[in-house]
């Protein structure tokens, strides 16, 4: 009977010892979860101030996103299973969809890295092609004020974007779903070329009748 009263006890050492653990990984998850969704809204609405050209604006949300964005990352610090969920990959992807957004519609002559940005690389292509499609809105936006030229310069920087993505061959598990984010801009650079397109010969026709009437 000792021997199996020992067996009990240390039965029940291992149950709590694991039960302690647990519980830490499940706080950190959740700490993990709820500042995951905060970086996805504040992202979310750094890009529409970023369409609003209110960049001080997209600028303070994106920042706001990146604390989040840290705490998340400081609370699996000790549970590095827990940074290969979904949930932080999205999170991550949002923020550097909204950085590279921001750079994007405010025309930077430079966007910022992988690196710059603190997040992984799968994320970062991920959010780079999501980017790419935001400015389909921006584009829009540009021809209805006549702003053709900026449109074009807009829709090379789509096909730029493309251009890259499509390269990067490898396995959805390590690009993170690449493939059909990239499928997916493909999609939106052909109907916005194909509204750019008809804007252009429709002012092209504009200018001939315009042209073509007597003076007065």
């Amino acid at each position: 009977m000792s021997g199996l009263d020992g067996l009990a006890t240390q039965i029940g050492a291992i149950g709590e010892s694991a039960r302690a653990a647990l519980e830490e990984k499940h706080a950190a998850r959740e700490v993990a979860l709820r500042t995951s969704r905060r970086v996805i809204q504040c992202c979310a609405a750094s890009i529409r101030a970023a369409h609003r050209e209110e960049f001080d604006e997209a600028e303070r949300l994106a920042g706001e996103a990146r604390g989040h964005l840290d705490e998340a990352d400081a609370a699996i610090t000790e549970h590095p299973d827990l940074r290969y969920a979904g949930y932080l990959h999205d999170a991550q992807k949002e923020y550097a969809e909204a950085r590279l957004a921001l750079a994007f519609v405010r025309g930077d002559s430079e966007i910022p890295t992988p690196d710059e940005l603190g997040v992984e690389v799968p994320a970062y292509l991920n959010g780079m092609a999501e980017a790419a499609s935001e400015l389909r809105r921006r584009l829009l936006d540009l021809l209805r004020h006549g702003h053709l030229e900026q449109g074009e310069a807009l829709l090379g920087a789509m096909d730029e974007v493309y251009s890259l993505l499509v390269t990067i061959d490898f396995p959805d598990a390590v690009t993170g779903g690449l493939r059909r984010t990239t499928d997916a801009l493909r999609a939106v650079i052909e109907r916005t070329r194909g509204d750019l397109t008809t804007t252009i010969l429709q002012r092209r026709l504009q200018d001939t009748i315009e042209a073509r009437l007597p003076k007065e």
